[in-house]
């Protein structure tokens, strides 16, 4: 039996062109971003084949290990495989920052050349962050590290602009996400926008939701990884996990993102694991005024009512991606790989509805 609400919306759509439509549920296309192969060793051809076999619809190359990545020959046949395989691409570099000033010059030349193939393999977007993580920056305050990596992207403003293509900065284990916004609007929104990742954000103390709602509207790319986070005496815990079985609502986080996002956007499986929690000591002075002096209060709360409700992850699995030790069982860490990403698209088509060849 229809209700008052049913009856008023039907009404609606018949006297309202396009309500009906507009009120259909957005349909992402669905791709992997290749990193969360790494163990195989796979070349892109292999890379291509494994999304031709999974039927999906996107492939982002990154921090490939095919022994022709800076070739421009091999730029020419990725261009090739994607128009036949009808796959969206796209691909990038690393991080911006520079150890020191002397560095600048390099970081622009390393941007431009990433631009290059990136243009020349028929992507529309190139990946850039600002640093790998909040160790990895140099010495200063966060506020100059900005101002570095808005004068590293505006040197190849016009470069970028002429291969009709954008950079998406990726926010990383860096700097939160309200100032990777101010470095895209300090940029320039007209060729800088935002490769948004959910796995980053709980590694600087940052609710995925938050980050989502602060770069969505600039979003280029949008990468999906799961995390659980628990409290812990000394912290709050944070830990990589299949996608689907973290503390984090994806179906809630999704549908948030397809209300602020461009409709060209391609949704990434992403997961990562086979790392050890981490412990975020954000009960102590130090965590705050050495890295996030500028931390807002709503952003905190958010995040430690997630991690209230959060567990940790205790079905068995190998623990073993740690310089010292992931030669010795690389092995198992491929097979393991292979299948923490198998589990995450199940969860990506079948809980989350994402993807579309995939239905044929």
């Amino acid at each position: 039996m229809l209700n008052r609400r049913d009856i008023l919306r039907s009404t609606l759509a018949l006297t309202i062109p396009g309500l009906a439509q507009a009120a259909a549920p957005r349909q992402w296309r669905l791709g992997i971003n290749t990193y969360c192969l790494r163990f195989s060793h796979w070349n892109d051809q292999q890379l291509f084949d494994y999304c031709i076999k999974e039927k999906l619809d996107a492939i982002f190359l990154q921090d490939s290990l095919d022994p022709g990545v800076m070739d421009p020959k091999h730029w020419a046949e990725v261009r090739s495989w994607a128009k036949d395989a009808q796959l969206h691409i796209e691909t990038g570099g690393s991080a911006l920052l520079p150890k020191t000033p002397a560095g600048i010059p390099q970081s622009v030349a390393t941007l431009r050349k990433n631009i290059e193939r990136a243009q020349a393999m028929g992507a529309t977007m190139v990946r850039a962050l600002l640093a790998s993580d909040r160790y990895s920056m140099p010495e200063g305050p966060v506020e100059q590290h900005v101002e570095t990596g808005v004068k590293i992207l505006k040197e190849v403003r016009q470069q970028v602009l002429d291969a009709n293509l954008k950079i998406g900065i990726e926010n990383h284990k860096d700097i939160q996400a309200w100032r990777t916004r101010q470095l895209i609007e300090a940029a320039g929104k007209d060729f800088v926008g935002s490769y948004l990742d959910t796995g980053n954000p709980v590694f600087v103390a940052e609710h995925p939701l938050t980050t989502v709602e602060e770069l969505g509207p600039y979003a280029l790319s949008f990468h999906l990884r799961d995390s659980v986070i628990y409290e812990q005496p000394e912290g709050i815990a944070v830990q990589w996990v299949p996608l689907g079985e973290g503390t984090v609502d994806f179906k809630a986080l999704v549908a948030r993102a397809a209300e602020i996002m461009s409709p060209q956007v391609h949704i990434y499986c992403k997961p990562i694991t086979a790392r050890p929690p981490v412990v975020l000591p954000v009960y102590g002075d130090e965590f705050w005024t050495k890295w996030f002096p500028d931390a807002r209060s709503r952003d905190l709360a958010r995040f430690e009512a997630l991690a209230r409700r959060g567990r940790p992850w205790n079905k068995p699995h190998l623990m073993a991606d740690l310089p010292e030790v992931r030669d010795r069982y690389m092995d198992a860490l491929r097979l393991q790989q292979l299948d923490h990403m198998q589990q995450s698209l199940t969860y990506c088509r079948k809980d989350l509805n994402l993807g579309v060849r995939w239905r044929a």
